[in-house]
């Protein structure tokens, strides 16, 4: 419906109605919006085009502009925004879907009649009936931007996790809003400064574990996000602004007389309801694909089957287990599982790298993130039809899938509670330093940790400071990445174990109960019985890429950071800002550290503090569009029939190793050596260009100490093991990583190793 007085745009791109791109501006000055809006608007649009391709519809109205890009999963052919009241009182834009709209339909005043197919367009009828109550009963995942014209306010809100994002800018004249912070970054009045300080602050930043609280960072000075769970209210004659919270974590009900028969009971049933939500399309849907038990579940409970599975393939899936477990599992529920080939040769270069940093708008940019990316191209490219993909997230960080690691090796419940206790008195005394020595005495506490911070809301339950840390999490990576991988490639991320039902289920458990579900997820692996082969259920929680196979991870990303003579690294030191905060001798040298030694653990770290200097750089010259990104290789699939036959052969093409022979002579490189100290002779070190690059202990890695002491470039390897008595099974990994490395060469002419 055309708005009185207003201006309507529309644009089509194939005149086919398809996640969305939200966007826009309006005066909270009492005025109206400048001619120029309408090019902003565009401008807004354009830059979203990824996050709906096939329709794009602008309104500029009085004080208000609307930008919307539309991917229709739900009623293909109806459902363009802005949606407008019968009245015409009140314009809504949202991004993404309300799962339980026929219900809240059915329950609207009579009379009310809905005019588009659109699962938004209730959300209209239920502000007019319901004012901020509203999204009381909502189930499902959305941002939104509502204009009350007879108000005279503007109101943007989110779901209840932030799964779908919103962020705004502000002046004393106007506020801009849009899906995506580079959107915003089209208006000249928005400001493009990193926000370095809260940045290198921020605990997520620098994987500090520790109870994190409160709003997460958006990493840009001046750059708002809208707080999931709450509505911001705008008023447009001058600028007031009011919060509404409508939600929040509860909790624990100690009064709960359910058994834990009860809970799992429940929680079976919520998330049986919250897959056939989240599998509610007018299109066909994915599933990536772990060799965990969480997607799994989502896979065995989706309705209805021909379901497309996704699993990465990379050397780290590969040693660690993980993408054998997701072959396996696809196998045993009967799906097609599609193995997305990550090799040891496939990294990025340097502006693909750059390109997906400035996609996801973090400096968290990751493996993770890279190889999620990687899947979505993937089946976005080979099963075009598939608008929206189906994730197991969230599952570890709400129902305990991560406690038994915070508990220690070999730990129980009693040592993870302890555990809490150390990371909250060390939050606590952040906030009030001055007490802290109290707690160094001679390693006894003479003051009680109930006190450090009397104000907190967890000193006296540290479980629920832990709920809340991990609710923020979500926030600040888990959704924030899904939502951009997706959105990157014109797909909608769905997250059943998002579903708030679900939530509030295991906050509300009474703390006497908490170890007896939530251990190692027993909630979800107990409500699984019957849905899941046992094999599946019971399997030990793995990990997408760490354990075994992770150096292959740090090396691969080692690679990426030196190559072109570490491009991105320079590029990151780039700006006056970085330069300001960053050692450029200190990162430079660690970086030379890593080619040398790749798994030391702090290649992430220096990932995100290029990123950061990435994101620094690019704000100044802003790059084109996601949609104009330069093109990437095209990623292919390895097809894989019976793993167990076919394991050598999977394990040749994803992973590159050093091939070691035992007819050839090695030697330690000339700028390396093997040291010791005589007051120490436990403690082995290889010195590489004067540096002490590794330790070994001759008690804790005999094997490989007496190889490396053998290894004097006149013995061949056969000659070297028998002389130490070892096999080469005990020493090949080492091996194979010095020789990656350059710690260790073939001596020219004695079977050189090739690289397999």
């Amino acid at each position: 419906m055309p708005l009185s007085g207003g201006t309507l745009f529309c644009f089509s791109a194939d005149g086919v109605w398809r996640m969305c791109g939200i966007a826009g501006v309006a005066r909270i000055d009492g005025t109206a919006l400048p001619e120029e809006a309408g090019a902003l608007l565009e401008a807004f649009a354009r830059t979203l085009a990824h996050r709906g391709p096939d329709d794009r519809r602008l309104l500029c109205d009085g004080p208000v502009g609307m930008a919307f890009n539309r991917l229709s999963l739900v009623n293909p052919e109806d459902g363009a925004q802005p949606l407008v009241s019968a009245d015409g009182n009140l314009v809504l834009i949202a991004n993404g879907e309300v799962y339980n709209h026929k219900e809240l339909a059915a329950g609207l005043p009579s009379g009310t009649r809905l005019s588009t197919g659109s699962d938004c367009e209730v959300l209209l009828y239920l502000y007019q009936r319901d004012g901020l109550r509203f999204l009381d009963r909502v189930n499902g995942m959305f941002a939104f931007v509502l204009w009350d014209r007879a108000r005279g306010v503007l109101l943007m809100g989110r779901d209840r996790f932030g799964i779908k994002p919103l962020y705004y800018h502000r002046n004393a004249e106007r506020v801009v809003f849009a899906s995506e912070m580079k959107a915003l970054f089209a208006d000249p009045a928005t400001p493009r400064r990193l926000d370095w300080n809260r940045a290198l602050s921020e605990y997520d930043m620098n994987a500090t574990p520790g109870f994190v609280h409160g709003r997460i960072t958006t990493w840009f000075e001046d750059l708002q996000i809208v707080t999931p769970g709450t509505i911001l209210q705008i008023r447009l004659q001058d600028g007031t602004t009011s919060e509404h919270r409508y939600w929040e974590l509860p909790g624990s009900d100690a009064h709960s007389d359910m058994t834990d028969e009860d809970y799992i009971a429940e929680f079976r049933d919520l998330l049986a309801a919250s897959v056939a939500d989240c599998a509610t399309a007018d299109t066909e849907l994915g599933l990536f694909l772990s060799g965990g038990i969480d997607s799994a579940a989502v896979a065995a409970l989706a309705p209805g089957s021909g379901l497309q599975t996704f699993t990465a393939l990379t050397p780290g899936t590969v040693l660690n287990g993980d993408a054998r477990g997701g072959h396996r599992t696809a196998e045993l529920l009967g799906l097609a599982n599609h193995q997305v080939l990550i090799g040891s040769d496939r990294v990025p270069g340097p502006q693909e790298w750059r390109d997906l940093v400035w996609l996801a708008e973090t400096p968290l940019v990751g493996p993770e993130i890279f190889y999620k990316f990687e899947l979505h191209r993937f089946a976005r490219q080979n099963f075009p039809d598939i608008k929206g993909m189906l994730l197991g997230a969230a599952a570890d960080e709400m129902n305990g899938g991560y406690i038994p690691s915070f508990a220690g090796e070999g730990g129980t419940w009693e040592d993870f509670e302890s555990n809490l206790g150390d990371l909250y008195r060390r939050q606590a005394l952040e906030r009030n330093p001055k007490l802290g020595h109290w707690w160094e005495h001679q390693g006894v506490p003479l003051l009680n940790d109930t006190e450090i911070d009397p104000a907190s809301p967890y000193r006296d339950d540290h479980f629920a400071g832990y709920f809340a840390w991990q609710y923020r999490t979500l926030e600040q990576y888990n959704v924030w990445h899904e939502d951009r991988t997706a959105a990157g490639n014109s797909v909608e991320a769905r997250v059943p174990f998002l579903d708030h039902r679900l939530v509030e289920l295991v906050a509300r458990i009474p703390a006497a109960r908490r170890s007896a579900l939530l251990w190692d997820k027993r909630i979800v692996r107990e409500a699984l019985k019957g849905i899941l082969p046992e094999e599946i259920r019971t399997r030990p929680k793995g990990y997408f890429f760490h354990g075994e196979g992770a150096r292959h991870t740090d090396r691969f990303f080692t690679r990426l950071l030196a190559q072109d003579g570490a491009a991105l690294l320079e590029e990151a030191l780039s700006g006056d800002n970085a330069r300001r905060y960053l050692n450029a001798d200190g990162l430079r040298t660690t970086l030379d550290r890593l080619e040398r030694s790749p798994s030391t653990g702090s290649t992430e770290l220096l990932l995100r503090i290029v990123n950061l200097g990435l994101l620094d750089a690019m704000t100044s010259r802003l790059p084109a569009a996601p949609s104009l990104a330069a093109a990437r290789p095209t990623p292919v699939e390895l097809k894989v029939g019976d793993w167990e036959r076919e394991a050598r052969e999977i394990v040749a093409r994803v992973v590159s190793e050093p091939e070691l022979d035992r007819g050839a002579v090695y030697a330690l490189a000339d700028n390396a050596l093997l040291a010791t100290v005589p007051a120490q002779p436990d403690s082995w070190f290889v010195v590489v260009d004067g540096s002490f690059e590794y330790e070994i202990s001759a008690s804790g890695d005999p094997a490989w100490l007496a190889l490396l002491r053998a290894l004097d470039g006149t013995r061949t390897l056969a000659e070297a093991l028998a002389e130490t008595g070892g096999e080469l099974a005990d020493v090949t990994e080492p091996f194979q990583e010095a020789l990656a490395v350059g710690v260790i060469t073939a001596v020219p002419g004695t079977g050189e190793p090739v690289r397999r």
